[in-house]
């Protein structure tokens, strides 16, 4: 296969109105995990205007699409998108802003379907110029346990045919855009949910001696559990525990009788994961019972650690250089992170790399996961093209 980037290059330019078409459309009409429905509809709609026939329903919202080009059989290679939105009221004021109150495009993802579809755009009208076959995979419910791409997994997405090795790439708003990042190895964390609730027993405020406070508890063991990480964890795996919810429904002179909490801990080492579980548990509910009162833990076990391959990375990043320029490829480090691509990288050679999306200039700076995030869109014809010819790259090798 002989096909100049150039040529890549030229297609993702002129497809460029019409991907940011589809990403603005995307992200004024944002569906939740699990819910995809009008967005399944709109990319089913699309893959049959770029003229893709063979195509597959996979998690009730989900797509599995094949571009086929000579000798088919030869080599086949996966790129996946994922398309939920999150439950986040969005306060950009921009013409695109989501329709929906309380959902919202804020990790990219209108981003990384409306790419997807511009590289199928791509690759399909060059079919005839390459060898193999490129499977697309439009995923589900990233956001949500168990995540959807351990569904599409289960329903057979890697099957028939069986592509050799797949390929995400997933926006960055800390990367210039222009830029793309790559991290050979281990790259994202697992995840895991916790769900605790410390029930001691409530009454007045100013009469704590009457009571077993859970709120007081509840400190505790908040604070108590950062021993797991900084104490139990070896220096160097990284780890992750942390509370982002925590209700103690009294009142200024109310004690209540219980404290709900939600958090999450993370790691890139699967037996210590398993050893910190237990941990977490025993210490949490200890220490409620040595202060009189019960604690309920709950773990609920989320995405394993995403790996890169190696090799297959290496191999990406060179394709980058080629199509980018060395000096727009970066080398980036861990990240804590978690995502559901992770489920790919445990079954075959995956690769995941990151878009830059930020423009200090334009005010494009907000994170993944605000009410303000956003894109600078020219990151869609880099990231577009950029998927095609890493994929095309990849059929050659």
């Amino acid at each position: 296969m002989l096909i100049d980037k150039n040529k890549i290059q030229i297609l993702a330019k002129e497809y460029f109105e019409e991907i940011q078409f589809l990403r603005r459309h995307l992200h004024a009409n944002p569906e939740l995990s699990f819910n995809e429905f009008e967005t399944s509809k709109f990319i089913k709609l699309q893959l049959e205007k770029i003229g893709i026939s063979e195509f597959e329903q996979k998690a009730n919202t989900g797509w599995v699409a094949l571009i086929k080009g000579k000798n088919p059989e030869k080599k086949i290679v996966a790129l996946r998108g994922d398309i939920d939105a999150l439950p986040i009221f969005e306060k950009n004021d921009v013409p695109y802003k989501s329709k929906i109150d309380g959902v919202m495009h804020a990790c990219g993802h209108d981003v990384h379907t409306s790419c997807l579809l511009g590289a199928a755009k791509i690759l399909n009208e060059i079919k005839n110029d390459f060898e193999g076959t490129v499977k697309l995979i439009f995923q589900p419910a990233e956001e949500k346990l168990p995540g959807g791409a351990s569904i599409m997994i289960k329903e057979g997405a890697l099957e028939n045919p069986k592509p050799e090795s797949i390929i995400g790439q997933h926006v960055m708003p800390l990367i210039p855009v222009g830029k793309v990042g790559f991290k050979s190895g281990l790259y994202m964390a697992s995840t895991d949910e916790l769900y605790v609730k410390v029930i001691g027993k409530g009454g007045h405020g100013a009469m704590p001696d009457l009571n077993i406070d859970p709120v007081v508890i509840a400190a505790h063991i908040i604070l108590a559990l950062q021993q797991i990480v900084s104490r139990s964890a070896k220096p160097n795996t990284p780890s992750v525990l942390s509370f982002g919810k925590v209700i103690a429904n009294g009142a200024t002179n109310v004690i209540p009788d219980e404290v709900y909490m939600e958090g999450t801990f993370r790691t890139l080492d699967e037996k210590w994961r398993k050893e910190a579980h237990i941990k977490i548990k025993k210490m949490a509910e200890q220490i409620a019972e040595s202060m009189g009162a019960k604690c309920e833990f709950e773990i609920r076990v989320g995405y394993p650690f995403l790996k890169n391959d190696e090799q297959l990375t290496e191999r990406a990043k060179i394709s980058a250089i080629e199509y980018l320029g060395r000096e727009n490829v970066l080398d980036i480090d861990i990240w804590m992170a978690a995502e559901d691509f992770a489920y790919y990288s445990q079954i075959m050679p995956a690769c995941f790399y990151r878009l830059g999306t930020r423009n200090e200039d334009k005010g494009i700076v907000s994170s993944v996961h605000t009410a303000t995030f956003d894109i600078d869109e020219t990151a869609l014809e880099i990231g577009a093209g950029l998927m095609a010819w890493i994929a095309l790259s990849e059929l050659s090798n």
